[in-house]
């Protein structure tokens, strides 16, 4: 491993970013954009469980002269622990044992999405049609950051921060039922 250079060859690269596709809050163009703005040369797209976005990385990286890596962010489980792995530059094709894995872990957090927002709307007026009003796309990985902008656009919180601190916190009641009753432990993301 070498050290970070300030030389003109050194490059500025960020391996690990989401976009609306998953639980991110910006379609890929702009992402790429702001990437630029920020003085990035290379970013890789790594939503969760999802490669979706990867078709648009030709046309980002056109507009916004930032390489893209292309990656997924895979949510799996270790000895009752959630564990996310970045991958990069996998094989996307939809008969790969990888892509198989994505599906059943995107099926597994719109469950556990779905599973707190029942115990949620105990006692806060939120439902899941107000999560899913939250999400780019139908194809857009749904998480606790959608369940968060319902709640912030339900008043229930000031915004996304207050949310994963007030209600959405890995030791809070809704989490911790969500893991009692499923008998696993808790998720991130």
């Amino acid at each position: 491993m070498s050290e970070r250079s300030d030389s003109p060859d050194s490059q500025r690269i960020d391996l690990h970013s989401h976009s609306s596709w998953s639980d991110g809050t910006t379609a890929v163009g702009e992402l790429f954009a702001q990437a630029r703005t920020a003085g990035l040369d290379v970013l890789a797209l790594t939503d969760h469980d999802t490669v979706a976005g990867w078709s648009e990385l030709p046309a980002a990286v056109a507009a916004s002269g930032v390489a893209a890596v292309p990656g997924i962010e895979v949510s799996s489980e270790h000895e009752s622990s959630s564990v996310h792995i970045l991958a990069l530059l996998v094989d996307p094709s939809p008969d790969s044992d990888l892509s198989a894995e994505m599906a059943s872990a995107r099926a597994s957090r719109v469950e556990r999405a779905r599973r707190m927002v029942e115990l949620i709307s105990e006692d806060h007026p939120i439902s899941w049609a107000d999560v899913t009003a939250q999400v780019a796309g139908e194809t857009t990985v749904i998480g606790r950051p959608h369940i968060a902008d319902a709640l912030v656009a339900a008043g229930v919180v000031s915004d996304r921060s207050a949310a994963f601190v007030e209600v959405l916190r890995p030791s809070g009641p809704y989490y911790g039922l969500f893991r009692v009753e499923c008998g696993r432990a808790g998720e991130t993301g």
